[in-house]
């Protein structure tokens, strides 16, 4: 079988009657905000300011309601749930910057690479975090005699060092390289994570409620054994439904695949999503760096960032999509001399197949 599928009924059966509740509560109270979008783009000066109040006082709801939901889930990480209070602005902003129309795409990366940085700290690196451990740095300076400096680092290693990076194709590909960049910076052996990638996509003639997921075999490429046993890590920009990486693991338990743990790391998840994952895959964990309420019918994020695989990677002609090689050299020198390491790892797996 060269294609496997899952239909969101079977994701949706997974959910408890207090999760449904809790959906459905945050997407009745967003649905509620479209008369004021509607008057936000009004010239009436009046209106738009009766709807910015409307709106402050309405996602203040929001945000209360979310945090009520998952609040007590130990296996769903939203950074301003588990950060000091000081810090949370900086996400605020950063989530901000990708969700606006005018950030281009060098913008966009920038921001995509802040935003994992700051998830990896939530999972690795805070106050959870073990010991430390020291690096010795030689700097540029010679005068009176080559200088160094002494650096304490979060030690990472018992976390990562057994880590497999699984890519879902394609708003994933440099996510999963930033990922992967950041665990050899902290490693004592500056090691690189293994890849594996594997070709998923929705089928976008459907609506959220009967929506299906298509992982591709022909277009993935992994090794079974290396995924054995291993701490699978996910990093995805959005997770909208919990579709795709709940294929993949099903799939992979289907051959007899039991993974030691599974991280999905995301800029933006809905509550939807995260909590369709930690019921259908109990052993793993959804770090997100905010949280919105709703999805629209074509199952995409309310309010959203739009398609972040078309902001990141700009946009595929449809009768010649750009496969992974493709899509790495079209990042530019800039960002593939920043990742060359992860990439080597990622141009093993998809030239040695």
């Amino acid at each position: 079988m060269d294609k496997i599928v899952l239909q969101a009924a079977d994701l949706d059966g997974y959910l408890t009657r207090a999760d449904q509740d809790a959906i459905a509560g945050v997407g009745e109270l967003y649905g509620r905000a479209q008369a004021d979008f509607i008057a936000l783009e009004k010239n009436e000066a009046a209106a738009r300011r009766k709807a910015r109040e409307n709106l402050l006082v309405l996602f203040n709801e929001l945000g209360d309601r979310l945090q009520a939901a998952v609040g007590g889930e130990r296996r769903i990480h939203v950074y301003s749930l588990e950060t000091p209070q000081f810090i949370h602005g900086e996400a605020s902003r950063l989530v901000a910057k990708l969700r606006d129309e005018r950030t281009g795409n060098p913008e966009f990366i920038y921001y995509i690479q802040r935003a994992y940085e700051m998830l990896f700290n939530l999972a690795f690196a805070g106050p959870h975090c073990g010991g430390r451990h020291p690096i010795f740095v030689r700097t540029p300076v010679t005068v009176p005699q080559t200088n160094y400096a002494v650096h304490k680092i979060p030690d990472i290693d018992a976390m990562t060092e057994n880590s497999v990076m699984c890519v879902m194709l394609r708003a994933a590909l440099l996510p999963s390289m930033i990922v992967a960049k950041e665990i050899q910076e902290y490693s004592s052996r500056h090691s690189v994570p293994p890849f594996a990638l594997f070709k998923i996509s929705r089928d976008d003639s459907r609506c959220e409620r009967d929506m299906a997921y298509i992982l591709d075999l022909k277009k993935s490429y992994f090794s079974m054994a290396e995924l054995q046993g291993r701490d699978l890590f996910f990093a995805d920009p959005m997770n909208a439904t919990g579709g795709s990486l709940v294929t993949v693991i099903q799939y992979l338990r289907g051959q007899g695949i039991t993974p030691r743990s599974i991280r999905f790391f995301n800029v933006v998840s809905t509550l939807k999503g995260a909590l369709r994952i930690v019921r259908a895959v109990p052993e793993a964990e959804v770090y997100t760096l905010w949280m919105d309420p709703a999805l629209n019918e074509k199952a995409y994020i309310l309010p959203g960032l739009g398609d972040a695989g078309d902001r990141i990677n700009g946009c595929d002609r449809p009768e010649s999509p750009r496969d992974i090689i493709q899509l790495i050299a079209d990042y530019g020198t800039h960002v593939t001399s920043l990742y060359r390491d992860p990439i080597r790892q990622i141009e093993k797996v998809v030239l040695n197949r």
